[in-house]
C-alpha cells in the first residue's frame, strides 16, 4: 500500500496540485507558493516535465508528432524519476513543504486515456510516494477552454488530444480527450483522498480555502525558517548613480 510522505516520517510535507489543462491549478498554486514565501516558510517548487535531463527530448517528439502513447508515458516518467531523486526527496529530507504542480496523477490519468494499460502505468511510478495533500480542481470543460483560449489563439495538438484522432475538430478533440481525462481523475479522488476544488469559482475564493485547508493539515509553524532570505547585495555607487540617471530620463 501507497504511503505518505509524512506516513514515511520525512521531515517535509508534499502538496500536489491536479486538474485538467485550463482548470486553474497552475494559478492556485503559484499563489500558495506566495503565501507561504510571506509566512517565512521553507518552500520548493516543482512542475511537471520540466526535468532538463528529459524535457528538450520530450519537446522535440511532440513538435514533430513522433511521440506514441508509450513513448509519451516513459518520457514523462523519466522526466518524473529524475526531479524525484534529484529534487523532491532531497528538499524534503532537508525538512522543506515541496509544491509540485501535477504529480504522478497526471500519468494515470492521460496515459489510460491514450491507451496505456492501467497497472503498466501505475508500476513505472511505483517506487514514488504519495503526496501530503493533493488538490484536485475540478473545471466545467467550457471554463477550461476557455481559460486556454483567453491566453492564447488555438490549441496545442496533444492538449486536445489530436493525436488519438478523436476528432478532426480541435475544440471538439479538446472536449472528448479532456472528458475522458476528467473520468479518470473522478474515479482516483476516492482513492487518493483528493480534495476537489470547484474550479469554477472566482480564484481568490478558491485560494482562500486552499490556505485554510494548507494550513488546517500542516503545522507550518514547524516549517518556518530561522532567518528571513536574505537580502539582495548592494548596488556599487556607480550603479545607483546610474539607476538614478535612467530613472529621470524615463
Amino acid at each position: 500500500m501507497m504511503k505518505t510522505f509524512a506516513e514515511l516520517n520525512f521531515p517535509g510535507r508534499l502538496i500536489a496540485v491536479e486538474g485538467l489543462d485550463g482548470s486553474g491549478k497552475s494559478t492556485q498554486i503559484y499563489l500558495l507558493k506566495r503565501w507561504l514565501e510571506a509566512e517565512g516558510i521553507k518552500v520548493y517548487f516543482s512542475e511537471w516535465n520540466s526535468s532538463e535531463l528529459v524535457k528538450s527530448a520530450t519537446s522535440k517528439g511532440k513538435k514533430r508528432e513522433l511521440l506514441t502513447p508509450t513513448t509519451f508515458s516513459l518520457n514523462h516518467a523519466t522526466d518524473f524519476a529524475d526531479r524525484y531523486e534529484r529534487h523532491l526527496l532531497p528538499l524534503l529530507r532537508a525538512g522543506y513543504v515541496v509544491l509540485c504542480d501535477r504529480y504522478i496523477f497526471t500519468a494515470f490519468a492521460r496515459d489510460v486515456t491514450r491507451g496505456c494499460p492501467p497497472d503498466w502505468v501505475r508500476g513505472i511510478y511505483n517506487f514514488a510516494a504519495l503526496p501530503d495533500i493533493v488538490f484536485f480542481f475540478k473545471a466545467d470543460l467550457e471554463v477550461s477552454l476557455n481559460r486556454i483560449l483567453e491566453g492564447r489563439p488555438k490549441l496545442k495538438f496533444f492538449e486536445a488530444g489530436m493525436d488519438l484522432r478523436l476528432s478532426a475538430d480541435p475544440y471538439e478533440s479538446f472536449r472528448i480527450f479532456q472528458g475522458r481525462i476528467l473520468e479518470q481523475y473522478l474515479a482516483m479522488a476516492g482513492e487518493f483522498k483528493f480534495m476537489v476544488m470547484d474550479a469554477n469559482q472566482h480564484v481568490e475564493k478558491q485560494q482562500a480555502l486552499v490556505r485554510k485547508i494548507v494550513g488546517e493539515r500542516i503545522n507550518l509553524a514547524r516549517f518556518r525558517r530561522r532567518r528571513p532570505l536574505p537580502l539582495p547585495p548592494p548596488l556599487p555607487p556607480d550603479s545607483k548613480a546610474k539607476e538614478t540617471e535612467e530613472d529621470l530620463a524615463a
